[in-house]
């Protein structure tokens, strides 16, 4: 098993990314369940902004990102890095995805 390209705290890897997260985090979780392969981009991004539900589903999307990469994790730290550091999660699942085209999915390595 593999682990991140990116530390959790490593956020300011791509500013752009780290700047639209912070000012509108709804924006990269949608983009981000979209290339994951979780849900389109708008729905997901509505969904993201429900309290616990969307930091279930910040932790979906963190799950299946781990899958599509081979990186080791468990769902119940994909849920506590969605609650604890939303931010610093989303960025680094979307410095993860990054070579992954929307609405297209990776096969594992």
């Amino acid at each position: 098993m593999g682990e991140w390209s990116n530390g959790l705290f490593g956020c300011f890897g791509n500013l752009g990314v780290c700047i639209i997260t912070y000012f509108v985090p709804c924006v990269t979780a949608g983009q981000n369940a979209e290339k994951a392969g979780v849900g389109g981009c708008v729905p997901c991004a509505i969904v993201s902004m429900l309290g616990c539900i969307g930091i279930y589903f910040m932790a979906k999307t963190r799950e299946k990102t781990r899958e599509l990469k081979g990186i080791e994790g468990s769902f119940v730290m994909d849920c506590v890095w969605s609650w604890i550091c939303p931010f610093c999660s989303l960025v680094q699942v979307a410095q993860e995805l990054e070579d992954v085209p929307a609405g297209g999915s990776m096969v594992r390595e």
